[in-house]
């Protein structure tokens, strides 16, 4: 009998080669799909180091004065940051009178912001009141910046678990801009040979035995630095106060080991705190930490986020799929036999 050869055009193969592929990486569609508590790809969270440091926010204790801002860009060697909706008011064009910043930028690495509702007279109160947040790197237990960067130039210090940026050996990909659940680093789109730019709680003063900028100025202790576990054991304290109640809040460093002894202050709790503490839990736990008296979410902050780090599901699946290269091996087994099949020979026995 004679032979009968199919025909496949190269629209066809492509077609099932797609369906084969599609069809092998169904696994792990499913997984992104599925909650990261519940996935089975998921691998383990990364632990907080044992000396892991960090700073506490407390947003009752803040009276807005950015002492912290001004001395972050002074230790930090940070331009001024003066926006164009700025230039009206503030100093003549190119000769500011303020530095101004309102946001994070690649000229600003720590801002504290306001969050103020109805008439804004009650400090602490989320009706008809006013409130401050600091925003700055949180410093992640689990950081997605480190886990995107396909350079290493974003690492975690195993010891003290600060995030750092390495220029040298940045490639200005900005995956670590896009993946930061905090929107934290910032890229210097103005610059030529632009930077990634991101808060890394003056480790270079910290080799000195030196605060962080912020903390060293706070006048309040708004800002303590420490021991992230000290650090914690602070915020729980502080979190069950209630109003009336006389307490002492410690400044520079809680246990007065780096910068040397500060004197604290005794006050009376003028407000109650809300129980959480952010940063204990949200996407595997952060090493900066805040407790305030007004919502989180009003706030600006994330709080609609897992507990465990996005690197979590996102590296177990990775992990998953190219373990000794199954995966790949699977979608080229699945094209290499759709190849096959439609190039052979049918015979009619």
């Amino acid at each position: 009998m004679p032979r009968e050869r199919t025909q496949v055009s190269r629209r066809g193969f492509l077609r099932n080669a797609v369906k084969g592929s599609a069809a092998a990486a169904a696994t792990a569609c499913a997984a992104v799909a599925a909650p990261p508590e519940a996935n089975a790809f998921q691998r383990p969270p990364k632990p907080l180091p044992s000396d892991a440091v960090g700073l506490l926010y407390d947003s009752t204790l803040c009276i807005g004065c950015k002492a912290c801002v001004t001395a972050c860009k002074e230790v930090n060697n940070m331009p001024p940051d003066i926006g164009p909706e700025q230039q009206a008011w503030n100093g003549v064009p190119g000769n500011p009178t303020w530095d101004s910043p309102v946001e994070l930028s690649a000229k600003t690495l720590n801002v504290i912001k306001a969050y103020s509702h109805g008439t804004g007279e009650k400090k602490d109160s989320a009706e008809n009141g006013h409130a401050f947040i600091k925003r700055q790197c949180l410093h992640c237990v689990d950081p997605s910046c480190v886990s995107v960067c396909p350079v290493s130039a974003m690492t975690k210090d195993a010891a003290t678990g600060i995030v750092s940026h390495n220029p040298d050996a940045c490639i200005g990909c900005r995956y670590c801009v896009l993946s930061c659940p905090f929107g934290v680093p910032k890229y210097d789109y103005n610059d030529a040979f632009g930077e990634i730019k991101k808060c890394q709680l003056c480790k270079q003063r910290l080799a000195k035995d030196e605060l962080p900028g912020c903390a060293d100025v706070c006048p309040t202790g708004a800002t303590l630095f420490g021991r992230t576990e000290d650090l914690r054991k602070e915020a729980k304290r502080r979190t069950a106060l209630k109003p009336g109640e006389v307490t002492h809040f410690p400044r520079g460093d809680i246990n007065g080991k780096v910068g040397g002894a500060r004197s604290g202050h005794d006050a009376t709790v003028q407000v109650a705190y809300q129980p959480h503490i952010y940063g204990e839990t949200e996407l595997g736990g952060t090493q900066c930490l805040a407790v305030s008296a007004v919502p989180f979410d009003k706030l600006n902050l994330p709080t609609n986020v897992p507990d465990n780090g996005y690197p979590t599901l996102s590296e177990g699946i990775q992990h998953t799929l190219y373990a000794g290269m199954v995966g790949p091996a699977v979608v080229f087994a699945g094209l290499a036999y759709l190849a096959h099949r439609n190039t052979k020979d049918h015979t009619d026995e």
